[in-house]
């Protein structure tokens, strides 16, 4: 088994990633939409790694440098995502291990990303990289009254 993890930075490329992003992101619509979302967000720091197996995209994360005054210059994960039926291989592992590195590389001191409270077997994939859950994200949806 060959793996190969590089930047997904095109059009063509992101489009060619949108089954499985959409394994991950159910709301997306359609590649168009995950292409215009990908435009508007690398221009706030988003960029798009690719786990190739054997030249196949088997997993995917969407990471950005950030800086806050609660966590310093850290690495917010977006997206991370193994296409379901590569799971188990330990892909989502190799690619954790090279974000923390490139968080490193890019001076950042944490790595940090959210998860829904229902995503049990997420939980226990991020315990077993070291990531440790020390918050609760609260929202509320703004509607145009």
């Amino acid at each position: 088994m060959r793996l190969e993890i590089r930047d997904i930075d095109t059009a063509e490329t992101v489009r060619a990633s949108f089954a499985l992003m959409r394994q991950f992101r159910p709301h997306l619509m359609d590649a168009d939409e995950l292409v215009a979302r990908w435009q508007r967000q690398t221009r706030q720091g988003y960029r798009l790694l690719g786990l190739y197996r054997d030249g196949e995209l088997a997993a995917l994360a969407g990471w950005r440098p950030m800086e806050n005054l609660v966590h310093g210059r850290h690495m917010y994960v977006d997206d991370l995502v193994t296409d379901e039926r590569c799971r188990g291989q330990r892909l989502g592992e190799t690619l954790m291990n090279h974000l923390k590195q490139l968080a490193r590389s890019h001076g950042c001191a944490k790595l940090l990303l959210d998860t829904p409270m229902s995503n049990t077997l997420g939980h226990r994939f991020y315990y077993r990289q070291g990531l440790v859950a020390t918050a609760l994200r609260f929202m509320q949806p703004l509607s145009e009254d």
